[in-house]
């Protein structure tokens, strides 16, 4: 999805919903993409006209199209039922909303008392992603992780900001191998050899901290091994160039070009987004080279979440509208965190 800047593309979303599109006004929003029943594949919109992103973009392919391989092809496990929040923990708005969520147009940028919060969402999202890690191990099923994390959530006061957000049963995200993004806890069992991207985000005393980090499950061989470590430098090297007054388009370049030296994909479907009082405002994070406009601002926080593959980034849709995984079935991995744009360039906020 390169495109040059005599197009004006505009984009997609990070955290997919239902077959819908998301309004906004920012100029930073690069590409929007349509979904169209019978079709293979994204279609994208050139347009000057049309700003937004789309919640779900993909066909519905089944998993008996992928490939055979060295490793079983994922498979959908049973999902149990969702899990109950206490009453008293606050709620995002949407949980409780017919209406589908959708993405501000305003940047989230905060005083004193915002960033405060943002910091202490930021360190809980941390903490709970560091214990989900703990976790990871043969046998153990991601629905087993689900359970965990929110159970750790809800004794922080805080409430698990994927679960009901679209319809999304669950209050973690589990995205195992090929899976790109947005896979459901089930009752699949870890095995060894995988890897599994976990991505949590909470949402405690009003402001959501999200980060994600992909582990090994038992012996990884070297292909897996070093697409995870590849994908963590990517993210490491575009927080190094974050401060005040820099260009987003940026951001992308710094991770396309490492992950060109490594000769991996870049998935350019899903994006970073502002975090903060609301899940997901402008900015959109483009992950790979692009021309898109808009400088980050002091006291403004955004997430930056590559996702590499080995082969193919193109992404197919399984039929529970979330799962997102590689179309050629190869190994996906992500890195995510939550940043604060400070005089000084860019403070991680969540890390433990």
């Amino acid at each position: 999805m390169v495109v040059g800047c005599a197009i004006q593309p505009r984009i997609i979303s990070s955290f997919l919903g239902d077959y819908r599109f998301i309004q906004s006004t920012s100029d930073t929003l690069p590409c929007l993409f349509r979904y169209t029943r019978g079709k293979n594949h994204v279609s994208m919109l050139n347009s000057r006209m049309v700003s937004g992103l789309t919640n779900l973009l993909f066909n519905r392919r089944t998993i008996e199209d992928l490939p055979n391989g060295k490793r079983k092809r994922l498979r959908p496990g049973k999902v149990t039922p969702r899990r109950p929040v206490p009453a008293n923990i606050p709620r995002p708005s949407y949980v409780n909303s017919k209406k589908p969520p959708g993405i501000a147009s305003v940047p989230e940028v905060h005083d004193k008392k915002g960033i405060e919060c943002m910091r202490a969402s930021g360190k809980l999202a941390a903490q709970v992603l560091q214990f989900a890690g703990t976790l990871v191990k043969p046998g153990i099923t991601t629905d087993e992780i689900d359970r965990a994390v929110h159970q750790m959530i809800v004794e922080n006061g805080a409430y698990p900001s994927p679960l009901g957000y679209g319809g999304f049963p669950k209050s973690v995200c589990t995205s195992v191998n090929e899976c790109i993004c947005h896979g459901i806890p089930d009752s699949r069992v870890l095995e060894d050899g995988d890897i599994v991207n976990i991505d949590v985000t909470v949402y405690l005393n009003g402001y959501h901290g999200d980060t994600s980090a992909t582990y090994f499950v038992g012996d990884v061989d070297e292909e897996a091994r070093n697409l995870v470590k590849v994908t963590k430098e990517c993210l490491d090297n575009a927080i190094s160039i974050c401060a005040p007054g820099v260009e987003f388009n940026k951001i992308g370049k710094t991770i396309h070009d490492h992950a060109d030296k490594h000769h991996y994909g870049v998935v350019q479907q899903f994006v970073g987004h502002g975090v903060g009082r609301v899940f997901h405002s402008d900015p959109v994070i483009l992950h790979y080279r692009n021309n898109c406009r808009g400088r980050m601002m002091l006291n403004q926080t955004f997430t930056i979440e590559p996702m590499l593959t080995i082969g193919s980034i193109n992404p197919i849709m399984w039929d529970d509208n979330w799962t997102v995984v590689t179309e050629d079935g190869s190994l996906s991995a992500q890195f995510e965190h939550s940043i604060l744009i400070t005089e000084n360039g860019a403070e991680i906020l969540t890390q433990c």
